[in-house]
């Protein structure tokens, strides 16, 4: 069963490790290529240690223990030694017979440069906890990334850094020395090696994956060809390391390539035994590492299955019946990836029986169905329909068949509480784990593990507090019941269909039609490019066949007395069923068939399986006198380098590409051993895998090619340059394969992959953040990114910018910043969007103070960013979060920081995006945390963009606010709400007093006349608020009234305060009699406290009277307060206070008004601490609790004039109306989440409009920051043009009359400034300049051409720049354009044509590209194409995954839709959508396509259930729709002069019996006019960020619409 001598059971290599280590390392799961539960090496995490290694997680303390003994690793055992013996030497002394002598030091040499790192110490805990500090934090390599950045600062190199570089393959000239003791970046590491009394321990970190992983579960992850070949690249670079060792690796495949979370690779080194370390056939060396006795060996002692048999030769034994059901489906979970101990993946087995009774042999009952999964079994088909057909993604399974919480709970008896706390519940309750395994089975929707049928300890439990397992009472005890289990999954019911279950779980039902019908479809991942170590593995693509002897018809029709008793279920190897011949032949073919279709599952990397000794040691006697020189051949080569020597082969020139002859034509060097060119072999192989997705050779195709030099025909599918590459790898004369420095040098890897190793390699090191963080920066700043191009920078920000997002010291956020700034300088604008943003969003949520935030916040950061992405994408991605640092008790730094960003940009924003972007979040974020930086926005904003913005624009929504916080002060909510309206009320308060300080006096009258500043009467009116509220409104109503003078307020305010003072005259409070002592306290209280807090209504009396009466004069006063008697006695008998003719004040004057200062009146307003910044209050939300900051006061007044804005008769955004019709105002449940979405109100009012054209207005298109719209009409001569308008002042400014015919579309090319405008032609020209760029058109010569379907080689790259005739008499003809769709990543326009093709145009080189031909409709005639869209991946990838369009929709004007794989070339579907011409087609989302038409109707399009869908129909209008816009989840659409809107959400929550919704149409209504807009409307664009549409009209008007 076993081969391996060293070999070991994992039962007992968790035993021999916590004797070795004790309980302080933690035993995860063991590692093996077995079926089978042996191995040599473990998974395990090292716990926190004395010394305090506790500051890493749980993920990166987890290390590889793999055990080597001692007699079979002599080599590696002498160098050990040899370490201990000399106190660090690398020679080793010779042994007392001579016998190895010059091996051995040769290979201690070698094993010096292999294990540069490795620590030689001896099995303990401490031991390895040390190891596992010095990799964590410490960072053993670290020196060699310093000595790297000496020689970027402009030193000179030393003699490291260059060894070091020379690894990476950079041409330096080679010294004679000894072997450089650095670690090859692609060479995993070896953190030391610890020794036992029998074993040598290697420790090494785990990687997150493996090659195989990826393959397997995210073949997604590896994003392109660059990527493959990349992957190879570093590959090769480690082989030729090694090779030039004189080593050779041996043993590569896709399960021995580990990949890092950025998928940076590393080779293991093969630790096969030594031939030259003593007798490895010898008795000593046979012995297993298990104990003596040990259980799991008689569990798997008489197993047929091992590492070294094929499927193919498992399939053929099983199929045969000689090797059980059992262990063949240990195999395919082996094939699947399943691990052994890993409870996230552990090998899964069918339930082959429900418990419910006794399995009977002549019988169903008692049976599990094996043709239903464990899952529907326990769902039902009804709600699995139901979760199918109502689920975004269509699904039945939700969850691996396999949980974690299911083997947890199975194996919950042997596992450790922590364990299960982690994995099941974190409170541990014994109870609610089942008793039996009825209950187990009736409990758990998922699959059995292979221990319910070998191993009877698991029904034992370890712990106290928890009962054994339950075995069902036909079973004595757990061995008996384990052996019927067992004897049931041999059983000949279980063998007739066993592989149903093969097929739902490994096999073809896993996918395609064959899985819904099996209600078997999982749910996709929502990140298929983000790697992956676990998943399903879909093995087989075709029905399983059944087992032989076992078809369902023989097994009916079997005599009963053949059966075996259930007692007697087994492999009976000795009976023999006659069959007929052709039936016996009819299924050998079956089975031979399947077994060459799932030939994949047998793969070979290696021409000959060399299992009999170590690599090292063979490649060391074939190439002693080969790879030990070290002296180069090129003396031309320089002997130093500097900085402009390093960054001269980084840089990236342009390269031709190169065709396959010149490949085959590059000067090889030929291998020098055996050994070293079957690891080319085996990276030939590995390469055609990563372009195939499946294994190059297998068994028998290996075979074949060996015998007869015939390549397998899947070598064919290879992309030409590849194919050549992996035909000279694999070449069947071992000394005609090129060599692994030959390879690297070799035409086929592009300059960008040299480059982009040669930069990030140094990243890989073990060395700190800080020192990775500092070399990237340095380099990058030096010109790194510059010179090495945009694309190979967008492929190493994977690997920079997690560097930036950890917490780092101030230092480090320096070059974190300089690094930034280089990415998106250099990067592309949408990579800038993929991979630099998600990394400042990040940073930007970071709480507390961060010296990298606040850098990035400044203003000269933010406006390089707009250049780069646009202010649209800085709006939507960043600006949230901007203003999320001013709310709930933020830094100070950065609150300030991001204030004076939102200030400065507003202006350039323009007002409807400032007051839909930054003032009503902030303004949302009333009474939530706003501090004062967050008001100082508001007021500050005002400021700059003038009066008649305060008064138009954020007037109203701050009365608004107090008018919301009113009302729901008044109804019975929870006190939290009560709360927050008293908080919000403060803050909008203070806003308010800082707005009104910018107001010019005359327009303060005006405003007061209005009633709109007596807001503060009104909430002085209300008794369900907070006292330190209405003390706050009286202090700052004083303020206005001292501002506005005696005559005003006696005019305005005093006869608003009637009712209020009439309230308190009346007041029980003001006639109860009140104990005398109490009396003088609170008088005495009030009188030296003036200021404190009030706390009764009743003490507004004190604030207000007194105040007012100081202001007006008594006479005044009383004249309008008739109940002036009664409040002048509660004063006199409550505060002391009285008025006395002395004046205009009274005695008590000072003391009776608790804010006013001395002063001109108009200097004390709270505005002034906002506006000039000292004496700074905290008049926020959380300065609440202390009433002392609540006052407005000023500690450095100046003159009131300076700060009083006056009102512009022209100001910019004029037209704009305050938004507070459409505001659904305060969310008191959106407490700081910034990507809420409020909803927008379309009122379907004109709010300007210009005459644009003298004829029809024909197409619009709005600049992404919603400042500039070009619109295309028709003008005098029906000839086309093209104007420019600037929406702040709604006046056109420029435009592009080179058209001679109509203008039909226009499109913006990105943020380059270029527009292209069509007019039956394309027309590239600067929208600044106006100039003509390019001049495309179509030829009759062009159209033939086309293929009769698209073809991605279809390429005719034909420069065409020339100027072509216009259109006649304004008719498409095929050859004529008639729309377009500007492809933004590929940077191309797909343009559609009269005849129905599709046209590619690269605008970067101002070529045409491929056509796409169209297809005749069912009339048989050609249609042109009317409509285009492009739909991207279904998900975003933010980790530098290139997010390309994947389709393309086109809409014909005779109502067919056509959709089109871009990636592929090909027609995906084609249907009839509608009935009339297509007017427009958006893909609001990847899976969504939504079409209007001039059949009246629009219809949305779900792609994932069909790609021929039923659509959603949406009607309403009575004319035809002739376009649409899509804001979020609505649809605008236009009809004749009416607007319609729906939601895309409910067409999506719809039942699949309603697939249908109306819209209710509404006229533009023209409020100036008081009229509706009678002209047909053309088209329609929505400016989402200004919560505004555009429409243009045929009678040539542009008019902006709310």
């Amino acid at each position: 069963m076993r081969g391996e001598a060293s070999v070991v059971c994992f039962d007992c290599l968790e035993q021999r490790i916590k004797s070795d280590f004790s309980d302080q390392i933690v035993f995860s799961y063991g590692l093996s290529d077995s079926p089978l539960p042996f191995g040599s090496s473990a998974v395990v995490k090292v716990s926190d240690s004395s010394e305090g290694v506790s500051d890493y997680d749980s993920s990166s303390s987890q290390f590889v223990l793999e055990y080597l003994r001692k007699e079979e690793h002599g080599c590696l055992l002498n160098y050990v030694e040899s370490i201990w013996n000399s106190n660090g030497a690398v020679e080793c002394d010779e042994d007392s017979d001579g016998s190895h002598s010059k091996a051995t030091k040769y290979d201690c040499r070698v094993l010096a440069a292999l294990l540069p790192i490795a620590q030689i110490s001896k099995c303990s805990a401490s031991d390895l906890q040390k190891l596992a500090c010095t990799f964590l934090s410490e960072c053993p390599e670290d020196h060699i990334l310093e000595t790297l950045h000496s020689l970027i600062d402009g030193k000179s190199a030393g003699e490291e850094t260059q060894s070091f570089l020379r690894l990476l393959g950079l041409p330096l000239l080679e010294e004679e020395s000894e072997l450089p003791c650095l670690r090859h970046p692609n060479l995993s590491p070896v953190l030391g090696v610890l020794t036992s009394s029998d074993c040598l321990v290697s420790v090494l970190p785990k990687a997150p994956f493996t090659l195989e992983n990826i393959l397997y579960y995210s073949p997604g992850a590896l994003k392109s060809e660059w990527h493959r070949d990349f992957i190879v690249y570093q590959l090769l670079s480690v082989l030729a390391h090694l090779h030039g060792l004189g080593i050779s690796h041996g043993d590569i495949r896709p399960s021995k390539i580990f990949l890092s979370d950025s998928l940076w690779s590393w080779l293991k080194i093969y630790s096969k035994p030594d031939l030259g370390s003593g007798d490895v056939n010898s008795s000593a060396s046979k012995r297993s590492l298990c104990v003596e006795d040990c259980y799991s060996s008689g569990l798997y002692a008489d197993f047929k299955i091992s590492s070294h048999l094929d499927w193919q030769t498992i399939f053929d034994k099983w199929w045969k019946g000689e090797v059980s059901n059992f262990e063949y489906l240990l195999f395919l979970n082996k094939l699947a990836g399943r691990r052994w101990g890993d409870h996230t993946f552990h090998p899964v087995m069918p339930w082959v029986i429900d418990f419910s009774k006794k399995p009977e042999k002549d019988s169903d009952s008692g049976w599990r169905d094996l043709r239903k999964s464990k899952w529907r079994l326990a769902k039902g088909d009804e709600q699995l329909d139901f979760t199918y057909s109502t689920f975004e993604i269509p699904h039945h399974v939700s969850d691996e068949c396999l949980s974690e919480l299911a083997v947890c709970s199975y194996k919950a008896r042997r596992l450790p509480l922590s364990v299960l706390r982690k994995a099941v519940r974190s409170v541990y309750e014994p109870n609610e784990y089942p008793s039996d395994m009825q209950r187990l089975y009736d409990w758990t929707p998922d699959e059995c593990i292979p221990e319910f049928y070998c191993d009877s300890r698991i029904f034992c439990s370890l712990h106290p507090s928890m009962s054994d397992l339950a075995v069902p009472p036909w079973a004595s005890s757990p061995e008996e019941f384990v052996r019927l289990h067992r004897d049931a999954l041999e059983s000949p019911h279980v063998s007739s269909q066993v592989h149903h279950w093969i097929d739902i779980t490994f096999g073809y039902k896993m996918s395609g039609q064959a899985a819904i019908t099996a209600k078997n479809v999982m749910l996709s991942s929502s990140e298929p490019a983000v790697p992956r170590s676990v998943g399903r593995r879909q093995l087989f693509f075709r029905p399983h066949p059944v087992r032989l002897r076992f078809s369902r018809e023989k097994e009916q029709s079997r005599n009963e007395q053949e059966m075996h008793t259930f007692h007697g279920f087994g492999v009976d190897n000795q009976r023999s069923v006659i069959l007929e011949a052709d039936e016996y032949l009819e299924e050998t073919e079956e089975a031979s068939a399947f077994s060459e279709h799932a030939s994949h599952l047998s793969p070979k990397y290696h021409l000959y399986q060399n299992s009999d000794g170590s690599p090292l040691h063979e490649s060391y006697r074939e190439n002693t006198n080969k790879g030990v020189s070290r002296t180069s051949r090129n003396k031309d080569l320089p002997t130093d380098i500097c900085l402009n020597y390093l960054l001269e082969h980084i840089e990236v020139k342009d390269e031709a590409s190169i065709e396959p002859q010149e490949l085959l034509l590059w000067r090889q060097d030929f291998c020098l051993g055996k050994d070293i060119a079957g690891d080319i072999f085996s990276i030939g192989c590995v390469l055609a895998e990563l372009y195939l997705m499946r294994p190059l050779f297998n068994s028998a195709s290996l075979a074949t090619y060996l015998k007869g030099g015939d390549l397998p025909e899947l070598i064919k599918e290879l992309p030409p340059l590849t194919k050549v590459l992996v035909e000279a790898c694999v070449e069947r004369d071992w000394r005609r394969r090129p060599s692994a420095k030959s390879l690297l040098n070799s035409p086929y890897f592009s300059a960008t992959v040299k480059s982009a190793y040669l930069f990030a390699a140094p990243l890989h090191i073990l060395a700190k953040g800080g020192t990775r963080l500092y070399y990237a920066a340095s380099f990058a700043k030096q010109g790194a990114l510059k010179a090495m191009g945009s694309f190979v920078a967008e492929m190493c920000a994977a690997y920079c910018l997690p560097l930036v997002t950890t917490l780092l010291s101030d230092n480090e956020c320096e070059w974190a910043y300089v690094l930034v700034k280089e990415l998106t300088k250099y990067l592309t604008p949408m990579a800038v969007q993929r991979l630099v943003l998600p990394s400042i969003q990040k940073i930007l949520l970071t709480t507390g103070y961060s010296h990298l935030k606040v850098s990035l916040l400044q203003d000269s950061f933010v406006r390089e960013l707009w250049n780069r992405i646009g202010k649209r994408v800085y709006l939507e991605m960043i600006h949230p979060l901007v203003i999320s640092n001013l709310y709930n008790s933020p830094d100070k730094i950065s609150a300030s920081a991001a204030s004076v960003l939102l200030i400065g940009s507003s202006e350039e924003l323009g007002a409807p995006v400032t007051v839909h972007q930054t003032i009503l979040p902030l303004i949302n974020y009333f009474g939530k945390g706003i501090c004062t930086d967050g008001i100082e926005v508001l007021v500050r904003i005002g400021k700059l963009l003038g009066v008649n913005f305060i008064v138009k624009q954020m007037m109203p929504l701050l009365e608004h606010v107090v008018c919301f916080c009113i009302d729901l002060s008044s109804m019975k909510k929870p006190e939290p709400v009560h709360s927050w309206c008293s908080l919000a009320l403060t803050d909008c308060l203070i806003t308010l007093d800082g707005l009104v300080a910018l107001i010019p006096d005359e327009l303060l009258i005006h405003e007061l006349t209005k009633g709109r500043l007596c807001l503060h009467v009104r909430i002085l009116m209300q008794k369900n608020l907070e006292m330190r509220v209405l003390q706050f409104a009286a202090t700052s109503l004083m303020s206005i009234c001292q501002r506005i003078g005696q005559e005003l307020t006696a005019l305005h305010v005093l006869p608003q305060l009637k009712e209020l003072f009439d309230e308190f005259a009346f007041s029980e409070k003001s006639t109860d009699a009140s104990d005398s002592s109490n009396w003088k306290i609170r008088t005495t209280e009030k009188n030296s406290h003036p200021e404190s807090p009030i706390k009764s209504r009743m003490d507004l009396v004190l604030l207000l009277y007194p105040s007012f009466a100081s202001l007006l004069g008594m006479e005044k006063l009383r004249q309008g307060c008739p109940t002036w008697l009664l409040l002048e006695q509660y004063l006199l008998k409550h505060h002391n206070w009285k008025w006395e003719y002395t004046g205009r004040s009274s005695r008590y004057n000072m003391e009776a008004k608790p804010v006013l200062n001395k002063g001109p009146a108009s200097k004390h307003t709270p505005s002034k601490i906002l506006l000039n910044g000292a004496g700074r209050s905290v008049p926020q939300s959380q300065g609440l609790r202390n009433y002392n900051h609540l006052k407005p006061h000023i500690d450095d007044p100046v003159e009131g004039q300076e700060e009083v804005l006056s009102p512009l008769v022209h100001e910019p955004w004029s037209w704009f109306p305050s938004p507070v019709a459409c505001w659904d105002g305060l969310d008191i449940g959106r407490f700081g989440n910034p990507k809420d979405e409020q909803r927008w109100k379309i009122r379907a009012s004109v709010l300007s409009s210009a005459h644009a054209h003298r004829g029809a207005l024909r197409s619009l298109v709005v600049s992404e920051d919603e400042c500039t719209v070009f619109t295309s009409g028709i003008d005098p001569g029906f000839k086309g043009s093209v104007q420019k308008w600037e929406l702040a002042s709604l006046s056109c400014v420029s435009g592009y009359h080179a058209h001679e015919e109509v203008v039909n579309d226009i499109t913006i090319l990105s943020s380059t400034g270029k527009i292209a405008s069509c007019d039956g032609t394309i027309h590239v020209w600067n929208s600044q300049t106006g100039k003509l760029i390019y001049l495309f058109s179509e030829s009759p010569a062009d159209q033939d051409q086309a293929s009769s379907y698209p073809s991605s080689n279809n390429n005719s790259n034909h420069t065409n720049r020339h100027v072509s005739h216009g259109l006649s008499n304004g008719i498409f003809d095929g050859n004529m354009y008639t729309c377009m769709h500007y492809l933004e990543y590929m940077d191309q326009l797909v343009v559609g044509t009269g005849s129905g093709a599709l046209r590619f145009i690269d605008l970067a080189r101002g070529q045409k590209l491929q056509l796409w031909s169209g297809e005749s409709v069912e009339s048989g005639s050609t249609s042109l194409v009317s409509a285009l869209c492009s739909g991207e991946s279904q998900t975003k990838q933010g980790d530098g995954a290139s997010v390309s369009p994947s389709w393309i929709a086109a809409g014909f004007s005779s109502g067919q839709c056509r959709l089109f794989d871009l990636r592929e070339g090909r027609v995906i579907s084609s249907w009839r959508a509608h009935d009339g011409y297509v007017t427009k087609l958006a893909a609001p989302e990847s899976h969504l396509l939504v079409s209007s038409s001039l059949d009246k109707t629009l219809r949305i399009w779900d792609l994932r259930k069909s790609w021929t869908p039923e659509p959603f129909v949406v009607k309403g209008h009575n004319d035809g729709v002739s376009g649409f816009s899509i804001w979020g989840k609505d649809v605008i659409s236009i009809s004749r002069n009416n607007i319609g809107v729906f939601s895309l959400a409910k067409s999506q929550d719809e039942d699949e019996q309603q697939q249908q919704q109306r819209v209710i149409p509404h006229k533009l209504y023209m409020a100036e006019k008081g009229e509706t807009v009678r002209s047909d409307l053309s088209t329609i664009c929505v400016l989402p960020l200004s919560r505004l549409f555009i429409v243009g009209a045929h009678d040539g008007y542009l008019r902006i619409c709310c």
